[in-house]
């Protein structure tokens, strides 16, 4: 999907569609009157911009939110509101392909999420929106390849962690000049804390969200942040969310501190943080709620080139272990059986050349304790080893599995060994720990170093370890994957330096990394 970028691309690029596309388009798609169903909507219903995600061969999901005054629970009329929206083959909408209207409805917050199916394969396509007199931003979108092509390449951003409070979210500015085809995001879009007065930039609110409302409001804010709104704008999303969309290390519906938290309390948490997700989440039909539940494990396919996997590792998760006997329980599951076995069978009867797993936490073993024995993180994978060792091992019949991660606020890129207890087993994929958006801020880089590469002897299999806020950047061709490392100097400032801080490869046929 990637290769030499088209005029009509670049233009709409360098024109930064998030906030100059209404203004661009409005001679050629002229504003109408408001509907006649009653008084006209305040100004400014777009807001929270546009996106789109899950892109399918023929068919692709336009997201927008009317929130005119997003902070405060949105300022939508309690009514439902038609909502016009186009998609065209051009960035200027004299190629239109399809045309409609939803139904903008106040019990999923105004939001609009419009499933456009019949389009053509690996093709590049702009859409807008417009209500009562108003236009949104113009969006980019791009379908996924036809299901049989083998050839090719893939452009794809990996992203995590985005915590409002920490900083800006320049490494955003840096992906849309990278122009990926898809961005992969692995969790904690938001972060449900308390606002802090000494935060760089304040929560709104005046603590954690608990409420619908509250959740509303608290999206609404992140996605006023411009260079993610841009991003949105110019490229689909794959989402799953971690625990940050809810409460902090939650497990299913056991809440961090059950004893503040009662058990009927947080099952309404889950279904407001649910419903929340997804309302400003460009997911399809599937992703509807139902009370404290919600469908986000799902598959999507590029082609023949790559099948990605995304996971769901917090709604049917056993309670986290505490200890490393606990950690060894062959009865803690961190995917619920149904969702086990979805997976094991997409990666066993793949036809795709390489075998993607968005996992919101990392695979690989992280041993925290310099020297003689172990210390596992226990919330990540290490701390449900049956599962995750079972599933090390069926990677031996895996073609190119890669696993991509989030959660830890570091890059961490690593070989997956089929049995961490023995130095000399077999490698059987790879590992990207993405770093995060903005989450921990600027770090300091010399303590990182202080606390962490003493552990490095202990864990061999980490090829790369960084603590800079950035993204992963992957070239996935048949024969390998080409992944960069881009970092920012600071997210303390709207604006950032941008950089490679390391290349790597997977090579297909070949497991593991290695470091370019």
């Amino acid at each position: 999907m990637t290769g030499a970028v088209s005029p009509d691309r670049r233009r709409f690029l360098t024109a930064g569609a998030a906030v100059l596309g209404a203004a661009a388009s409005t001679q050629l798609w002229l504003p109408a009157a408001a509907h006649a169903a009653g008084t006209p909507l305040p100004d400014g219903v777009f807001s929270l911009g546009v996106s789109s995600g899950d892109p399918l061969p023929d068919g692709i999901v336009l997201w927008t939110r009317l929130a005119p005054d997003p902070l405060n629970g949105g300022g939508m009329p309690d009514r439902v509101v038609p909502v016009e929206w186009q998609l065209a083959e051009d960035h200027r909408f004299r190629k239109l392909v399809r045309r409609g209207t939803a139904q903008a409805r106040p019990e999923y917050g105004h939001s609009v999420h419009v499933d456009v199916r019949g389009l053509r394969a690996g093709r590049t396509y702009w859409y807008r929106f417009r209500t009562g007199g108003q236009l949104s931003p113009v969006g980019r979108t791009r379908t996924a390849p036809h299901p049989y092509s083998s050839g090719g390449s893939l452009r794809m951003a990996l992203a995590s962690c985005q915590n409002w409070q920490h900083g800006y979210f320049t490494p955003y500015a840096d992906m849309l000049d990278q122009d990926p085809d898809v961005v992969v995001f692995v969790g904690d879009y938001i972060y449900e804390s308390t606002p802090s007065a000494t935060a760089l930039r304040r929560h709104e609110g005046t603590g954690e969200p608990f409420s619908l409302v509250q959740y509303r409001n608290r999206y609404a804010q992140y996605r006023t942040d411009p260079d993610l709104a841009a991003m949105h704008a110019n490229a689909p999303f794959v989402v799953t969310f971690d625990d940050h969309e809810v409460d902090n290390d939650f497990a299913g519906e056991i809440p961090q501190d059950p004893d503040k938290q009662p058990h009927d309390a947080f099952v309404a948490r889950l279904t407001a943080a649910y419903q929340a997700f997804y309302e400003h989440m460009p997911v399809r039909a599937t992703a509807v709620p139902d009370g404290p539940h919600i469908r986000m494990y799902r598959r999507l396919e590029f082609g023949r080139l790559a099948r990605l996997n995304v996971l769901d590792t917090r709604q049917y998760r056993s309670d986290q272990a505490t200890s490393q006997e606990g950690a060894q329980d062959p009865s803690l599951t961190m995917l619920g059986a149904r969702q086990k076995g979805w997976l094991l069978d997409g990666l066993k009867n793949s036809p795709a050349r390489w075998n993607l797993i968005a996992s919101q936490i990392m695979m690989a073993e992280t041993d925290l304790k310099v020297g003689e024995g172990k210390l596992w993180f226990y919330d990540a994978w290490d701390g449900y080893q049956a599962e995750r060792n079972r599933f090390l091992q069926e990677f031996r019949q895996v073609r190119n599995p890669v696993v991509l991660s989030g959660d830890r606020h570091l890059t961490m890129i690593s070989d997956l060994k089929a049995d961490y207890a023995d130095p000399d087993s077999d490698v059987v994929g790879a590992e990207f720990v993405g770093t995060s958006i903005s989450s921990n801020g600027d770090q300091d880089q010399a303590a990182f170093r202080r606390e962490w590469d003493p552990r490095r002897p202990d864990n061999p299999h980490w090829k790369l370890l960084d603590a800079h806020r950035g993204y992963h950047l992957f070239d996935v061709r048949r024969d390998r994957i080409d992944a960069q490392v881009r970092v920012v100097d600071t997210v303390r400032q709207p604006t950032a330096t941008p950089s490679t801080l390391a290349r790597l490869r997977v090579r297909a046929g070949r497991p593991g990394v290695e470091v370019v």
